[in-house]
């Protein structure tokens, strides 16, 4: 069975993907946009695939992170939409 990324790192990659910025995303998170830049970085790594572009202009998505971001963005909001329907009872 494969490895399932830490959901740290998937929420690191969602908000990063979905703010185009690192230090956005870490405010969001309130963490560091070192803190993301590493979750990002170690979630490449585990899944073998550059997610990111980087350059001097900023920070935008790869194809691979493009396709990645429709599938992880539906899961997180679904468990988002699971845990406040639980929570409401």
């Amino acid at each position: 069975m494969p490895t399932l990324p830490p959901i740290a790192n998937l929420q690191a990659f969602e908000a990063v993907a979905r703010r185009r910025s690192f230090a956005l995303a870490a405010a969001e998170l309130n963490l560091t946009a070192s803190a993301i830049s590493h979750q990002v970085s170690r979630l490449e790594a585990q899944l073998d695939v550059r997610l990111f572009e980087r350059s001097a202009h900023g920070v935008r998505l790869s194809p691979a992170g493009e396709h990645y971001l429709m599938h992880v963005g539906a899961a997180l909001s679904a468990i988002t939409t699971a845990t406040d329907d639980l929570r409401q009872g």
